[in-house]
């Protein structure tokens, strides 16, 4: 029903039944506000920071999870499995298989004063991850900022340790493993929670004015270990096969000597052997000889010639078969 107030405004009751369906109506709004003020999901990437009237109160894992509704209870998501990087003497505009980089001037924190008074540009990465949700977003006021100080700070201390040469070829390896472990010394005494990962040095230059003289100076260098490297090769060739050769030739010599001593002393072993048995019969033994070196020699003799000791007058040669053929052959 309707009805006129004295001053022109008019009342309107609702039936029973619109004011039950606007009760529901209300309660199903903060029982729905309840709900999503009270669950809330953590990523697998991520973990939950939980603050109860913003002083910490644990942490949460990745999954779905509930909260003291109301503002109670806060929750801080935090990226534990991402790897973050901070860039130096450089900014990426787009990362592709062709990056692409900003314009603009860095030499501010590139420019570096080397160990030997020289300039190098030095252009590199940190990689860290979170590994303290709590630390990260409670001990320090920007970790991000700090962490670029910090590595900005390790780098010159580092490369001010180290000449020119190492900085730019010799030695980036142990520089960013020295720059990285001085880093994760620093962060943990300030307590940020981070873990530092690795430092990769990118591009390290001289300054442009005197890059044409550095190239000129590493490509003298380049031919000096050319040359260095061919002499070696030479040397590595030629002297062990002259060892080897020298070598032979003293084997040989060896045997040769070896086999002389055995020769030696067999023909010696022989002769006492000989005159052994010389002594025990020494008309046997000097016919037996006789008739050795006898059927050794006449063999190789062409012309055979007999003579008789008694004989006072020439005597006829003997006729020997060879001789018969031989006389016919001409």
């Amino acid at each position: 029903m309707a009805r006129m107030s004295d001053f022109g405004r008019q009342e309107i009751s609702l039936p029973q039944f619109q004011k039950k369906w606007l009760y529901l109506a209300g309660g199903g709004l903060l029982l729905l506000w309840f709900l999503l003020s009270a669950i809330y999901m953590v990523e697998a990437d991520e973990v939950g920071v939980i603050l109860r009237f913003g002083k910490y109160a644990g942490t949460s894992e990745p999954g779905l999870h509930m909260k003291i509704p109301f503002g109670v209870e806060t929750v801080s998501k935090v990226k534990v499995q991402r790897v973050l990087k901070e860039e130096f003497g450089f900014r990426t505009e787009e990362a592709d298989v062709q990056s692409r980089y900003m314009g603009g001037d860095f030499s501010k924190e590139s420019l570096m004063l080397t160990g030997d008074l020289n300039s190098a540009i030095v252009e590199w990465i940190v990689q860290y991850r979170i590994k303290d949700p709590a630390k990260y977003l409670f001990s320090a006021r920007n970790v991000t900022t700090t962490l670029r100080q910090v590595s900005e700070s390790a780098m010159r201390k580092v490369v001010g340790d180290h000449s020119v040469d190492e900085v730019i070829i010799a030695n980036r390896e142990e520089i960013a493993i020295s720059t990285r472990d001085l880093i994760q010394e620093m962060m943990d005494v300030y307590e940020t929670g981070i873990d530092v990962v690795t430092v990769n040095l990118q591009n390290v230059n001289p300054p442009e004015p005197v890059q044409p003289a550095f190239n000129s100076v590493n490509e003298a260098k380049q031919e000096q270990e050319r040359i260095i490297n061919q002499a070696l090769e030479a040397y590595n060739k030629v002297i062990p096969q002259a060892l080897g050769e020298a070598q032979q030739i003293i084997s040989e010599a060896e045997g040769y000597a070896i086999n002389r001593t055995n020769r030696a002393s067999g023909d010696a072993e022989k002769f006492l052997a000989v005159w052994q048995e010389y002594n025990r019969a020494r008309d046997v033994t000097r016919r037996r000889m006789y008739l050795e070196t006898m059927l050794e020699i006449l063999p190789k003799v062409k012309d055979l010639y007999i003579i008789d000791e008694k004989q006072q007058n020439l005597i006829p040669m003997l006729q020997m078969p060879g001789a018969a053929v031989k006389g016919e052959q001409r």
